[in-house]
């Protein structure tokens, strides 16, 4: 399970590191796609597997499932860590997140996900305070948290 949050830089290069207690889970290959809001997914090959049979049981006459696929997948690129634990990220995914210099990488269970960290301080200060409200809507009484 992928959990904490990490500062990092990304360079010129666009070169980032994830973080070394991820490395082991992610394996020397993964799966970098683009996300929601602006942030970068990030799966092992086990868990992009997973995702990827859950995405053909989509039925493609539906629009949305057409748009969620090319969206999703079209972004999809297969990456490998250097020796210094780092991964060059693609041109269209870095724009796509806005990934100019300061980024934030974040375990959220199955996936990692990167911010720019102007993204994800706006994300957080505009949630931070409807967390009980979320809560509420998403857990019923018998979970306890």
């Amino acid at each position: 399970m992928f959990i904490g949050e990490y500062h990092h830089t990304i360079d010129d290069k666009g070169r980032i590191i994830i973080p070394a207690k991820f490395r082991d889970s992610l394996g020397e290959q993964f799966i970098i796609t683009r996300g929601l809001e602006n942030c970068l997914f990030v799966y092992s090959l086990e868990n992009w597997a997973k995702i990827t049979d859950k995405l053909s049981t989509l039925p493609f006459t539906k629009k949305d499932a057409r748009i969620f696929n090319r969206f999703f997948l079209s972004g999809a690129t297969d990456v490998e860590l250097d020796k210094q634990g780092r991964v060059n990220i693609s041109q269209p995914l870095i724009d796509y997140a806005n990934l100019v210099k300061d980024c934030v990488v974040i375990g959220t269970g199955d996936r990692l996900e990167i911010w720019s960290q102007e993204s994800w301080n706006g994300f957080f200060d505009s949630t931070k305070d409807n967390m009980s409200d979320i809560a509420d809507h998403l857990f019923n009484e018998s979970v306890d948290l």
